[in-house]
Formats: C-alpha cells, structure tokens, sequence
C-alpha cells in the first residue's frame, strides 16, 4: 500500500522482499476466505484496537473499511458482506486480488527486489541486503519498513528487524502470539479421541470478558475464533501466572431454569451421555470436555442435581498452561512502540524511515480489523514519504 501510494504520488519506488516472491503472508491470510475488512460502524470498528485505538483512529478514519472495499473493487474484485458482518472479495480467495493488484503496481512503474532480505544499514546510512549475489547497498532518499511481526516466519516475518532497530535505539515491545491458541493438559484419552473436532455454539469467558463463538480441540490444547477474541488476556494472564481459568458454556442459549428443566427429566435406560446428548442436544466432543473436566475435578456427573449439573455445562472449567509458540500464532502482538514516531509514522530518530504494519505496537481481534490497519498504516506511511520527499533538503 506504500508503493502505490508513492508511485502514484510520482516517486521511484523499489520494493525488496526477502521472499521469493510477493504477498505471501497475504495468500496465507487468504487461505480460507481472504477477510479483508469488517462492515462494523466505525466507532465499534475502531474500539476493537484497544490501548492503541487513539493511535491508529487516524489512519484508519482516513483509509476507511468503505475506502477499502472501494479499492478492491477497482481492481476488479467486489466484496461481499459475509452473515457475520465479515467483507470478503467475491472470489473469496487471496490470489486473484493479488494478482490483480502487482499488475497496477507494475503499471505504476513500481519495481520489485524478490530474495533480498534487509540486514540494516551501513557506515554511509545505506539500506544493506543480503541477496543471491552477496551483500549490496542501496541507497534512498526514503525507506517504509513493513516487515510483519514474527508469526508465520516461514513466509518472511520473523521479527529479525528487532535487533536492527533497538541497536538504533528505537523503543520495541516484546513481541508476543495474538490471535494464538493456547495449551491444555489433556488426557490421552480425550485427545486421542476429539483432536481436530470443533465445539460450536458456545460462549467463552476469562473474567469480565465473554464471547460467543467456537473452539477447536488439538492434540496440545485449544484454538479457534472464541480463543483468539480473548486471547490478549489470556495471555497475559498465561504471562503472569503461569496459568489462565478459561469458562466454556456450552450451551449459552439456554437459561439456567430451562436447562435445569431439561436436565430433570427422567433419564430411563439411556446412557448419562445419551440423555446429554437427547435432552439439551450436547455433542460428542461438548459431552467428552465436560466428562474430562469432571475427572480432573473428582466430580461425578450422573451423581450432581440438575441445578448443579446446569451450572457446570454452561461454566466448565478449562485451565491454560501456556501459549502455543508465536510462529503459530495469527498475528502478533508488539513492535516498535508509537512514541518512537510522529504522526505521519516516520521514526522520530531516523527521518525518512516510516513503519508500517504488524511492526507497529498493536494487535487486534481476527474479523479483518488485523488487514483494514496493516492497509491504513501503509496508506498513512506511504503519505507521510510522500510529504518527506517533497520537503526533504537532501
């Protein structure tokens, strides 16, 4: 987005990537549906950045998701409004937008740098690569980094830009998982029997917090769109107390009256899973987490009244006991922290460097917001270039 920013402005733009080709991290965002934004009113929208929603208000109030959609649609890929209020392009997937958007850059006479990976500067202030053929250095009148945080190392980001900027002296938030799953003791026998298998229709809390949505069960713990909603604080709580009470209702549709009603009916010859199953229409794997929960805790379920065994469906307890690792993680949390740069994004103390991106002190929920700030920043740092080169005295 920087590129076209400033190729459109009327600057030479190279663009070098450590990768052997562009976009990657972008197709794997599309892996499963490319969601671009969310069609939340702005506000909401912009509450969803939590402690740093002052910081990237701006940019994403002035490359709104409206600005956004209006972009993909101009190169050929309309958006649709999904039935959570997620905005996909009609295509779905990442690559035809992709594809769609390096021929404009093309046209713009932006230039591409494919396996030159970024090693920081020389004695003479020139960017330094490391490429097929041995270091180089170039030099530039501006520079935006967009370097990614450190989740998905395997397609470039792998956070390596943090020693090259606190040597610099530049302020960096440890980078940490966002949008990770999390781990969970398991029995074998529950993991053996439910890794893989997803539990819907449920609501997930972590003190004041609660979402509804789903979670999927593996071999080591628990991710998922619920986790990943409270995974901010759950990490931190992971990060302080080496552990975090996760509360999964399981059925959070249903009052504690009716499903206390429910749960007294007479149970006759089924089996305690059978009438779980019949008569609140528990699944499988929802029936296997609570029969795991009641072992760990000594707790027999058949024996508990039905007011107590409502109470347990709709607040069992799963204890966290770790991260899953940040190269696992969807996103990241962390960067270079927003007093280092001014409000065009350049770096206070290095002009004509801007960031952009997952490199920014940030994180945010999956639902598009991580793509709609990654783009705004980008809009914004590319701008704020413009306006450097302009003004520049060199």
């Amino acid at each position: 987005m920087a590129a076209e920013v400033l190729s459109r402005g009327g600057a030479a733009v190279t663009v070098y990537d450590a990768m052997p080709s562009a976009g990657r991290k972008f197709l794997m965002a599309g892996r499963g549906g490319l969601n671009l934004t969310h069609s939340e009113p702005l506000p909401q929208f912009l509450r969803r950045y939590g402690a740093a929603e002052a910081r990237l208000a701006p940019s994403v109030t002035a490359f709104t998701p409206t600005a956004l959609r209006d972009w993909s649609e101009a190169l050929g890929q309309p958006t649709f409004v999904g039935s959570s209020g997620r905005v996909f392009p009609q295509a779905f997937k990442a690559s035809p937008l992709l594809r769609a958007w390096l021929r404009r850059l093309d046209d713009n006479g932006v230039r591409f740098a494919f396996r030159h990976r970024w090693t920081g500067w020389d004695g003479e202030e020139r960017l330094t690569f490391q490429t097929p053929n041995g270091s180089q250095s170039i030099a530039c009148k501006g520079a935006v980094l967009a370097l990614g945080g450190a989740s998905w190392p395997r397609l470039g980001s792998d956070g390596a830009w943090v020693d090259l900027l606190t040597a610099r002296g530049i302020s960096v938030a440890p980078l940490r998982p966002a949008n990770s799953g999390f781990a969970v003791a398991w029995s074998e026998i529950f993991k053996d029997r439910f890794e893989g298998q997803p539990l819907k229709g449920i609501a997930l809390s972590f003190g004041a917090h609660s979402v509804r949505g789903e979670a999927m069960v593996t071999r080591g713990g628990i991710e998922g769109g619920g986790i990943y909603a409270l995974s901010s604080e759950l990490r931190e709580a992971v990060i302080a107390d080496g552990k975090a009470m996760l509360k999964v209702a399981l059925r959070p549709d249903l009052g504690v009256e009716e499903l206390t009603t429910k749960l007294a009916a007479s149970r006759g010859k089924q089996s305690f899973s059978n009438f779980l199953r019949k008569a609140i229409h528990l699944s499988p794997v929802a029936i296997g987490l609570l029969q795991e929960v009641a072992v760990a805790e000594g707790i027999q379920l058949a024996s508990l009244s039905p007011e107590k065994l409502a109470a347990l469906i709709n607040a069992v307890p799963v204890t966290l006991s770790g991260v899953a690792p940040i190269a696992r993680a969807i996103s990241t949390a962390g960067g270079v922290t927003f007093g280092e740069l001014d409000d065009a994004f350049m770096l206070k103390r290095m002009p004509g460097t801007f960031v952009a991106g997952e490199m920014l002190d940030w994180e945010a929920p999956t639902g598009g917001y991580l793509l709609q700030a990654s783009f705004a920043t980008g809009v914004a740092a590319g701008e704020g270039a413009l306006r450097w080169l302009a003004f520049s005295p060199r």
